[in-house]
């Protein structure tokens, strides 16, 4: 720096040397970076998410958890979702017998945090579309290939949705997803097939309801059997133990009772065989 001294009235003039202010603006630009970096090295991950981490476009393997990070600042962090996701497939497949018929699954799964980093190097973000929707269209296909369109339509969804499960839950769980369920929300069969199962199902009702029908009619015949017959052995009982005297006997109390009675009456004496009153009237 060189200062001059003016004439006499007129102020001082100082010259600031070149190198001096080269200094200050390298100072300067040096705190510029260092500010810069410090901003690059700190990174953030969102709640249900894992970061990977690259180096100048090479994945390093390093998976971040959610939350803030201090990382190289030559690194980028990439996201990838860690929280259940859904994929809706409708489809027409075929069934054993080589009918078409549409089927709408749902596969439920989640990336597998610890194999972030590979699946984010070797599929990419995009792994929905690449991998996922790709294999359950096939898993589809071979598991309703093998069944019927009437077993698909009543008793066999629940069999069907789980070889799909597992064909998917081996495949997709070596690439680093976990299915967790995989559902049939609607199978449709074609119009006139569909009439056609509905029409046996209700032959089957019908005939499963006469057959109760039937059953429970021969089970009232059988009560109504093992009535009569009790019946029978009661009359059987009661008329061995009836005899003429018993019967004699019980014509005397009733006369004897009838006698006592204050209603008028006619009786005579000494009539039937047996000698007892006949009751004229009353």
């Amino acid at each position: 720096m060189t200062i001059y001294d003016p004439p006499p009235g007129r102020g001082r003039i100082i010259d600031m040397q070149g190198g001096s202010l080269a200094r200050l603006l390298g100072v300067v630009f040096i705190g510029l970076l260092i500010v810069i970096f410090l901003f690059s090295a700190v990174t953030r991950v969102d709640s249900g998410a894992v970061g990977v981490l690259t180096l100048f476009g090479r994945v390093t393997g390093e998976a971040l958890p959610e939350g803030i990070h201090l990382i190289n600042p030559f690194k980028t962090n990439h996201e990838l979702s860690i929280r259940t996701q859904e994929i809706k497939e409708t489809a027409s497949v075929p069934s054993s017998e080589g009918l078409v018929m549409n089927l709408d699954t749902s596969l439920i799964y989640h990336l597998n945090p610890e194999k972030a980093a590979d699946v984010f190097q070797k599929i990419g973000p995009n792994y929905a579309e690449v991998l996922i929707e790709p294999n359950v269209r096939a898993a589809i296909r071979e598991a309703t290939a093998s069944h019927t369109a009437n077993a698909l339509y009543t008793g066999e969804r629940e069999m069907v949705a789980k070889q799909i499960f597992d064909q998917l839950f081996n495949l997709l769980g070596q690439r680093g997803f976990i299915v967790e369920s995989v559902l049939l929300r609607d199978i449709q069969l074609p119009a006139t097939l569909k009439a056609s199962i509905e029409s046996k199902q209700q032959a089957e009702q019908e005939s499963l309801a006469m057959s109760f029908r039937l059953q429970k009619e021969k089970q009232e015949a059988e009560r109504k059997r093992i009535e009569a017959a009790g019946v029978r052995d009661f009359q059987q009982i009661v008329a061995q133990g009836i005899s003429s005297q018993l019967l004699e006997w019980k014509g005397i109390e009733a006369t004897e009772n009838l006698a006592k009675s204050p209603n008028a009456k006619i009786v005579v004496i000494g009539s039937g065989k047996n000698g007892l009153p006949l009751i004229l009237g009353q």
